[in-house]
């Protein structure tokens, strides 16, 4: 089935959920009890048969509204949002784009302009009612921010940022790879939506009328707008010392159909706010304005069904924007460049093939899959011109990315990319050491500084670098007090990060402060993988110093009461303390004690031990997992709980498969499987995320969960195992070689690894490296309806530790 129609499920879905066009998802504000920590359930879970969706491909099953929709169950919700704030969803676009370009053509139904209520700029929330607008372009994280934004409109309009809406039925909304659908019931317009690496195409399918327009606007950052000619609107988009435009502020938006009338308009002369009727600066006929909102209207007489086209590239030059629309889309053919986009997401997703689970995992395990690949985001192939780093304009000798969101996705969805397009993590890789070459210091990302893990992971993984080159700056990250790591003086005087009562917001979330017990542990996560790489390198100077400082993690860990716990400059803990209240930077970072007390993954055994052995690790993880959510404090990011497990946000996301490390793996296969069930697509939408998705990062949790393992340190080339929702999975890595993973007597209440084998040999460990798939491999698990505790659970089948036993 072709992705231009609407599967039988989706329509049915899509009937039930009409009423979420007019109103708010509700929810109770009450947390419903915890489930147990090993509920099951089967709701929703019944296998079907084995092949996936009647031979449909994988792109054809991928939906990119999946990560739109908040959950609305109050048992996973928490206590967010605060009142007068929407709930997270995953914060995903569902417009149309090719793996990981910067371009996106995408729909608007989120006012940012007005309201930032998500603390992100993203342009789309699933149960928002009405569109504003379609952008063509995207930003390096979220598209709200791109510009600028067009929308079709039939009678009369008004002048942004009051945009004129238009309500749309979510039955006439389709979303594939590649192409995004709207039908504006305001309107009687169609509006579709696809793009090339560098240029977005839009098709606007008019009704009979007289007063059809195009409205044009660069949003509250302004710029410059001209009308050339009576096709063609260009334009340079204002400076804010940031890179949304793709590698360049200057865009062409060609029509295929001539201007019957145009005019600029602003939303008030120079920069005055505007109140009312008659302050707005519309000017018929005139060519050029500038200013907050400039913008353009185009007018047209259109004939029933008569479709008008737009295609826009961007560039640092107007010459380099029309140039890329000349190569890119050099006619007005929409289906064979919808066809083209279709067939690069095709190759993609091929590359993972799953069967058995159900219809709706598969449709949740390609979707994911395909938002995984939001991230790092093409600035300029090979050959072309870009702007650095430095506002200086260079030519690309290879294709040049932005920045990596390290702490978000390089907890998991470096190690997918790293398994899936190796040559594209080698360019990466060059983007981020030439980006440091460009200001001194490795990009760092929000807090810590992970980058290494991209770097030594790959390394482990085989793929060829020059390493040397890039420890260079890691290592300059790490000892260099002016670089990006925050209180570095203090970190290394002393071996731990201080932390105040912010002057503002005195009770949790406390949303100021240093974040100092979290900087610790993460910065000690980093310098043990800093140390594993000095080794490597012949550094083993440097490779004891990092490793040393790799147990950091000991000094803000209050024995106690065995917790992750802040300390104040003379050293004392912070009083009173309660490890169940989030924070957003005091002590912790977005997060809880009770999630902060897990981000030790280079040292997992060393928690156990300071846990007072197994058995009280085990009985803490227990308890984290069922201990109800209920803290004074709302922390916006903290959503899609299990007990005090918070999937919506990194902090904690590896702690379901600690247990691998403390003899109950058989817990891991039974939290994985839940929160695969619970925490996505629960919803009446079935497109939920837990929380923000952060450019891949919790859809790369889903997929490496869905197929059965995941890594808990992404530095490393571990891969803990977990419990697979398919009975097959197929992975053609980018070596060429296949990882297969077969689980035999699978099911949705046969959970539970029984035996396993690996190339055909016995397996008892819960966790393979990464040399043991490298050349191909069978993993082949049976699964039951009951914990095996033999399986997995001897001391010496534990994953590596940085102190092992």
């Amino acid at each position: 089935m072709g992705p231009s129609v609407l599967r039988a499920g989706d329509r049915a879905r899509r009937r039930a959920i009409g009423n979420l066009v007019h109103r708010r998802v509700t929810r109770f504000a009450a947390l419903a009890g915890a489930a147990s920590l090993l509920a099951i359930g089967s709701s929703g879970m019944a296998q079907d048969s084995g092949r996936a969706d009647a031979g449909q491909a994988p792109v054809d099953i991928a939906n990119p509204l999946v990560g739109t929709a908040p959950l609305d169950n109050p048992e996973f919700i928490g206590n967010a949002p605060p009142a007068g704030e929407p709930l997270y969803s995953g914060l995903t676009s569902p417009g149309a784009r090719l793996p990981h370009s910067a371009v996106e053509a995408a729909p608007v139904n989120s006012n940012v302009e007005l309201s930032y209520p998500w603390g992100v700029a993203t342009p789309y929330y699933y149960t928002n009612p009405t569109m504003i607008g379609f952008t063509g372009g995207g930003g390096p994280t979220y598209g709200a921010r791109a510009t600028p934004m067009l929308m079709p409109i039939v009678g009369d309009w008004t002048v942004p940022p009051v945009y004129t809406e238009a309500w749309y039925d979510k039955a006439h909304e389709v979303a594939a790879p590649g192409y995004y659908s709207v039908f504006l019931d305001s309107f009687k317009t169609k509006v579709e939506l696809t793009a090339t690496q560098a240029t977005s195409l839009m098709r606007f399918t008019f009704p009979a009328t007289e007063r059809a327009h195009v409205i044009l606007n660069l949003q509250g950052r302004g710029g410059q707008v001209e009308v050339v000619g009576d096709r063609t609107v260009r334009g340079i988009i204002g400076d804010r010392n940031d890179n949304d435009a793709r590698d360049g502020r200057y865009f062409v938006a060609e029509f295929s159909k001539p201007f019957k009338r145009f005019g600029t308009f602003r939303k008030a002369p120079g920069n005055a706010r505007g109140y009312g009727i008659g302050d707005k600066d519309v000017q018929p006929d005139a060519r050029q304005i500038e200013g907050a909102f400039a913008g353009s209207y185009a007018d047209f007489t259109t004939r029933d069904g008569e479709r008008v086209l737009v295609r826009i590239a961007y560039g640092p030059s107007y010459e380099a924007a029309t140039r890329r629309l000349r190569q890119e889309s050099p006619d007005w053919n929409f289906d064979r460049i919808r066809g083209a986009a279709r067939a690069e997401w095709a190759k993609l997703l091929d590359r993972v093939r799953v069967s058995g689970g159900t219809e709706k995992q598969r449709m949740l395990f390609y979707s994911t899959l395909f938002q995984s690949f939001a991230s790092p985001r093409l600035v300029a192939r090979k050959g072309e011109h870009f702007t650095d780093t430095n506002g200086k304009t260079q030519v690309a000798s290879y294709d040049r990315y932005g920045p990596v969101p390290f702490w978000d996705t390089g907890r998991n969805q470096i190690v997918l990319l790293e398994l899936l397009e190796p040559e594209l993590t080698r360019d990466v890789m060059q983007s981020e050491l030439d980006m440091a070459r460009e200001r001194g210091f490795m990009n760092t990302s929000f807090h810590g500084d992970n980058a290494v893990f991209l770097y030594l992971g790959a390394m482990r993984r085989g793929i060829a670098f020059d390493y040397a080159a890039a420890y260079e700056y890691l290592r300059k990250n790490a000892l260099d007090p002016k670089g990006p790591r925050h209180f570095l003086d203090e970190y290394m005087a002393r071996g731990w990060i201080s932390d105040v009562v912010p002057d503002r917001n005195p009770s949790p979330p406390h949303a100021d402060g240093k974040a100092g017990a979290a900087k610790t542990l993460e910065y000690a996560w980093d310098d043990a993988a800093l140390a594993d790489m000095a080794e490597r390198l012949g550094k083993p100077q440097d490779a004891t110093l990092f490793r040393k400082r790799a147990g950091n993690w000991r000094n803000v860990f209050d024995r106690s009461i065995g917790f992750v716990r802040g300390r104040t400059e003379d050293g004392k803990w912070f009083t009173p303390f309660d490890p169940a209240e989030p924070y957003y930077n005091h002590m912790m970072k977005e997060a809880s004690g009770w999630s902060t007390l897990w981000l030790v993954p280079q040292d997992v055994q060393g928690l156990i031990t300071a846990l007072g052995g197994r058995a009280a690790f085990n009985a803490k993880l227990d308890e984290f997992f069922t201990r109800p959510y209920n803290p004074t404090g709302i922390c916006r990011d903290c959503t899609g709980v299990i007990g005090q497990y918070v999937q919506g946000n990194q902090p904690d996301q590896q702690a379901p498969y600690l247990y691998a490390w403390s003899g109950q793996p058989w817990k891991t296969q039974a939290l994985s499987r839940r929160i695969l069930r619970d925490l996505y697509g629960s919803d009446a939408a079935g497109y939920g995320y837990p929380g923000m998705d952060d450019q891949g990062a919790t859809s790369s949790w889903y997929v490496l969960s869905a197929l059965g393992f995941y890594t808990v340190d992404p530095a490393s080339d571990v891969y803990v195992l977990g419990s697979p929702i398919f009975d097959r999975a197929t992975l053609r890595m980018g070596n060429g070689k296949t990882l297969e993973i077969v689980a035999k007597n699978n099911s949705a209440t046969n959970l539970y690894i029984q035996s396993a084998t690996l190339n055909g040999k016995s397996w008892t460990k819960p966790w393979f490296r990464h040399a043991d798939i490298a050349n191909g491999a069978v993993l082949e698990l049976t699964m039951g309806a009951k914990p095996n505790p033999a399986w997995g659970s001897s001391p010496a089948d534990a994953p590596p530790s940085l102190s092992r036993h």
